[in-house]
């Protein structure tokens, strides 16, 4: 997927302790990395795994070059949700970057290897400049109960329909037993309606 390679040791280690800048194109997988210097120049690029010793490796490869105070991420709210937790744990200022540099992309094609350089220059330049969501909290814990209660109200909606069409063919002495009725008297009525075989199970809601 991604175009970065990954060495065993990194490909430059300053001899002091300048400021670099890190961008992260993010994938579900892997996570294409690159570090620059505050004059924009690259230093390095690699690609670590997206699990929580990768994001260690990924941090720890990063801050060999300098000082790590500020780092570009894609998709901080899906693919890059649990990395930027890990950078902002670490005491690294994280900006959201939402796309690369259209511009960049003309010149030199598309690759992860270009998308995690750009998502560093992009924070370099202050094309970007949204601070990442922190991905817990209050405001995180609202995001999960209203996906839950709209899966939950998408669900009901599916069985009330369905009920519906299987009353439009329904044995019509049922089915005009049924007609008119509010979705909560329809609930109600339909355990008591539905005619039972010998054994206690429920029968055909169709008369053969």
């Amino acid at each position: 997927m991604t175009s970065i390679t990954q060495s065993t040791a990194p490909c430059h280690v300053p001899t002091d302790a300048e400021d670099v800048l890190l961008g992260v194109d993010t994938h579900k997988d892997v996570h294409a990395a690159a570090v620059i210097t505050m004059l924009g120049a690259a230093l390095d690029g690699r690609s670590f795994p997206a699990t929580a010793d990768g994001y260690r490796q990924l941090l720890d490869w990063a801050r060999t070059f300098g000082v790590l105070r500020r780092a570009g991420i894609e998709c901080t709210g899906s693919y890059g949700a649990a990395l930027t937790r890990h950078l902002r744990a670490e005491g690294i200022e994280v900006t959201e970057v939402n796309q690369p540099d259209k511009a960049a992309r003309r010149r030199h094609g598309k690759t992860d290897a270009i998308d995690a350089e750009a998502a560093a220059r992009a924070v370099l330049t202050g094309r970007a400049t949204a601070a990442a969501k922190t991905g817990d909290g209050p405001v995180e814990m609202l995001r999960l109960f209203k996906l839950a209660k709209g899966s939950a109200v998408k669900s009901r909606t599916q069985a009330i329909n369905q009920l519906k069409s299987i009353l439009v063919s329904a044995d019509s002495a049922l089915r005009e037993s049924l007609a008119g009725l509010s979705n909560p008297h329809l609930f109600k009525r339909c355990p008591t309606s539905i005619p039972s075989t010998p054994g206690g199970r429920p029968g055909p809601l169709v008369t053969p």
